[in-house]
């Protein structure tokens, strides 16, 4: 059954209005708000439930938003005035649909790391959700971000990732330093003053990846447990490489090697 608020002062619609505009109530209640029908159709494919699907009256009349008012698993099914809904949305030109759910409980820390991210202090939303995106890509499943990283689930890193973060299980506020003792594999990290070049490294066992802030990269502490220092070769001379390009890098350097290994 669709339900249609035509209020603002509407309880439920108000509590949705916090929602969005919050990240400490997104953090506090443990929700996310997915925007458009992307998003949407990867976390039904994962089999997720929403707690509401939400749409606008001019949104619904597009056959793919239609669809998943109709279809897709949803404990609240709710058509907006464009006029509500618009206050919700998270960007400038809506498609007119998004999702609330549920985001996973936090993970118990794994007595071994194989493949892994160890994300320290990475702050920019954008550059979270594409290396979120590229690990999914390269096969990696085990994500963990240090204190000081961007939240995981905010809107802005769930629209880069497209959908990557159903496939991945990621944990925050984790103590890197600590975690790095239960790396079974290497534990590597990128510095553009290494001697060791990424292509010169044995990536066919298990890799626990590090990368960090945008502008300070790792911290000290966290270098020093690293097992090695590796450096892209950049023959154009770029200095360095945005942190998203260099995890996509280095994380598809480690599929090839791989390939090559397996004869693929």
């Amino acid at each position: 059954m669709i339900k249609r608020i035509q209020s603002r002062e509407n309880a439920w619609y108000k509590s949705l209005v916090k929602l969005a505009s919050s990240s400490r109530e997104r953090r506090r209640l443990g929700m996310a708000i997915l925007d458009g029908p992307h998003l949407i159709e990867a976390w039904r494919a994962r089999g997720g439930i929403a707690e509401a699907i939400v749409a606008s009256e001019s949104g619904s009349t597009r056959p793919d938003v239609h669809g998943l008012l109709g279809a897709a698993p949803a404990h609240a099914h709710v058509i907006l005035p464009d006029r509500l809904f618009d206050a919700l949305a998270q960007v400038a030109t809506p498609v007119g649909v998004l999702a609330v759910v549920a985001t996973p409980a936090p993970a118990a820390l794994p007595a071994a790391i194989g493949d892994a991210l160890l994300l320290d202090g990475l702050q920019d939303a954008g550059n979270l959700g594409a290396i979120l995106r590229s690990a999914a890509a390269a096969g990696l499943t085990d994500v963990f971000l240090g204190h000081g990283c961007a939240f995981a689930w905010s809107p802005k890193v769930l629209r880069a990732g497209m959908g990557a973060h159903f496939g991945l299980t990621i944990r925050e506020g984790v103590a890197l330093e600590a975690l790095a003792e239960r790396c079974a594999g290497k534990l590597i990290a990128t510095d553009p003053r290494a001697a060791r070049s990424l292509d010169r490294v044995d990536l066919r066992g298990p890799v626990a990846w590090i990368f960090g802030n945008e502008g300070a990269g790792i911290t000290p502490a966290l270098a020093a447990v690293a097992s090695e220092l590796v450096r892209i070769p950049m023959p154009g001379g770029t200095e360095s490489l945005n942190v998203a390009s260099a995890a996509a890098v280095c994380l598809f350097e480690q599929v090839r090697q791989r390939r090559a290994a397996a004869g693929g």
